[in-house]
């Protein structure tokens, strides 16, 4: 059974069959970025871990009630061209690719 849409808004229907997920990042360490671009990338990450778990459900490692208790995200050398959101959503697909590990 799924929760009415309200009209106009933009806020997904919810599944309630669907298990609740709660995820705490306690740190994150982005080096070699400037100081002002911070909360974009932890805004644009936020958002692609959301679309992850809504798109995909859980990672196999999340599977019955399994917990995690860190993961590492990535490695990785930014292009030339890299935004903040480009960057945040890389992080956050090696966050989720992490968990299903």
């Amino acid at each position: 059974m799924r929760n009415q849409q309200a009209a106009g808004s933009r806020q997904p229907a919810v599944d309630k069959a669907r298990p609740s997920v709660e995820i705490e990042i306690e740190e994150l360490v982005l080096h070699g970025f400037a100081h002002a671009d911070r909360y974009r990338i932890g805004a644009a990450l936020e958002r692609e871990l959301a679309r992850l778990f809504a798109e995909r459900g859980l990672p196999g490692g999340l599977a019955d009630g399994a917990e995690c208790e860190a993961v590492d995200g990535c490695s990785f050398v930014r292009g030339p061209l890299a935004t903040p959101v480009a960057i945040g959503g890389e992080v956050a697909r090696a966050i989720y690719e992490g968990l299903g590990r």
